[in-house]
């Protein structure tokens, strides 16, 4: 980040002024020399104004749109302040917690990487991994632990974990734990842990509700805000496209879109649900082209090797429900699709901001329909702009889907006049010829053959039926079929 970009540490003074290199934000020089290893000398504004306050055992609030290097912003203040001082058996010193295992496996890699010249024992407990591979490490003594907050709950009611040694807390991505249902669990975790800690708390937005929590565990923070509240990055390219409502018009107009981008490398595709991921997914892979998914219900080997498959090029695209909004450091995605326009405005700006990252170019397409208007005024009121339309809009395509919908009423209204006879008709005797007396007769119940059926003798379906019904005689007590050690000693 070049000295253009201002720095708001002391924003609370009303001066600014521009910092220039890693160096200059008091970090150790273990932490620096990592830093300058991984090929990096600037720091960007949310870590220009997040690190040296940390420095201070401040409490800090930042915000800052995804992409920008918040991770960092709590990962090297902390190696710093760690290198003083060692952990205890089951006694973490410092506590970070995550909203997806993705996204703590990667703080996780934050610590190897910037950690490197530090000899400190980094835990991560996330689920869909083994309890007591867990515990050994814990046991060891943990200086950094990195979680999610229901597999953290899960070692402390197994009396695994005292969290009265913790110095730092930080909690990553604040929005997403209240979307997720975190919040609560919280709220128990900060009742563990010593009330003097200093607290790092981060959110890509700050709706109402996240601001309530900010104020009820932060003491005094320094506010670090480097871009507006819910926007979106200047370097991607957002194009709406209209589409019929129609899951499989949906996804047609998805294969279209993909088709017509020659600079695609590499794309996430977001869906709303699990189903339409698995829907997606088939209908891609049926199609020829290479793709993977991703979604909360598998388990973490796989989503470890899909992720890894998609980080190599392996497989140019990816479906995956919102757990990939956050927590996926891909920094060179081409394209994001939406498949579906997300319920939450604000996880348009987590989907859409997996790509056009680090600087980059990035383009994302939102396939929608004449149902999802609401949502996309949603979206636009929230990042404070009009997003452009590829083909049509919403108000061309809503006339044609009436349309479609009002055909089949016609025409089984049409069908219901052409079948009901006229009175003038009914009250006419009808000529039935004599070779037609045959047909006009009742059947009888032997003249009937018995349908044929497909379904098999045991059919479940039948059994559940007969369970079902409830006019057969209900027995009393055990009815005929007495379990015989009762009869034993039984009086006549």
């Amino acid at each position: 980040m070049t000295a253009k970009h201002p720095s708001f540490c002391q924003r609370q003074h009303g001066t600014r002024f521009p910092l220039t290199s890693f160096s200059d934000l008091g970090l150790s020089p273990k932490v620096l020399t990592a830093v300058t290893e991984a090929g990096y000398s600037e720091p960007t504004p949310i870590q220009e104004g997040a690190i040296p306050h940390a420095l201070t055992r401040r409490d800090v609030c930042g915000i800052a749109q995804t992409g920008t290097g918040k991770t960092a912003s709590f990962v090297l203040p902390m190696l710093t302040l760690l290198e003083r001082g060692r952990a205890r058996a089951r006694m973490p010193r410092t506590l970070i917690l995550e909203p997806t295992r993705e996204l703590a496996a990667q703080v996780a890699e934050n610590f190897d990487k910037y950690g490197k010249n530090h000899k400190l024992n980094v835990a991560l407990l996330i689920g869909g991994v083994s309890f007591d591979e867990q515990d050994r490490k814990i046991e060891r003594g943990a200086d950094v632990l990195i979680c999610t907050p229901g597999r953290l709950l899960d070692h402390t009611e197994r009396g695994k974990l005292l969290m009265t040694g913790v110095e730092i807390l930080v909690i990553d991505e604040a929005d997403r734990m209240l979307d997720m249902g975190f919040i609560p669990d919280i709220e128990r975790i900060a009742k563990l842990i010593p009330f003097t800690r200093q607290t790092l708390f981060f959110s890509a937005t700050m709706p109402p509700e996240i601001q309530k929590l900010a104020d009820k565990f932060l003491q005094n923070p320094a506010r670090i805000e480097v871009a507006p509240p819910s926007s979106t990055a200047a370097t991607v390219e957002q194009k709406l496209v209209a589409s019929k409502g129609k899951d499989y018009e949906k996804r047609e107009t998805l294969r279209a879109i993909i088709d017509r981008q020659d600079d695609l490398k590499n794309a996430i595709i977001f869906c709303n649900r699990k189903k339409s991921v698995a829907d997606v997914l088939r209908s891609l892979q049926r199609h020829e082209y290479p793709c993977g998914a991703l979604h909360g219900d598998m388990d973490q080997h796989s989503r470890t090797t899909i992720l890894q498959n998609f980080r190599d090029g392996k497989l140019p695209l990816l479906v995956a429900s919102d757990v990939a909004a956050r927590g996926l450091d891909i920094p060179d995605v081409s394209h994001v699709f939406n498949y579906d326009v997300p319920i939450h405005a604000e996880d348009y700006v987590h989907r859409i901001g997996r790509t056009g990252r680090a600087g980059r170019k990035g383009k994302s397409f939102t396939i929608a329909t004449a149902k999802d208007a609401k949502f996309i005024d949603a979206i636009e009121k929230l990042i404070d702009r009009k997003i452009d339309w590829e083909d049509g809009n919403l108000s061309s395509i809503a006339p044609a889907e009436a349309g479609e919908k009002a055909e089949p009423r016609t025409r089984r209204t049409a069908k219901k006049q052409t079948a009901a006879p006229s009175p003038a008709r009914q009250s006419e005797p009808k000529a039935v010829p004599a070779q037609d007396n045959r047909a006009s007769k009742p059947e009888t119940t032997a003249d009937k053959k018995p349908a044929v059926s497909n379904r098999p003798a045991n059919d479940d379906r039948k059994r559940s039926r007969r369970r079902d019904r409830d006019d057969d005689h209900t027995p009393v007590g055990f009815g005929d079929d007495i379990p015989a050690f009762m009869l034993i000693g039984a009086k006549n």
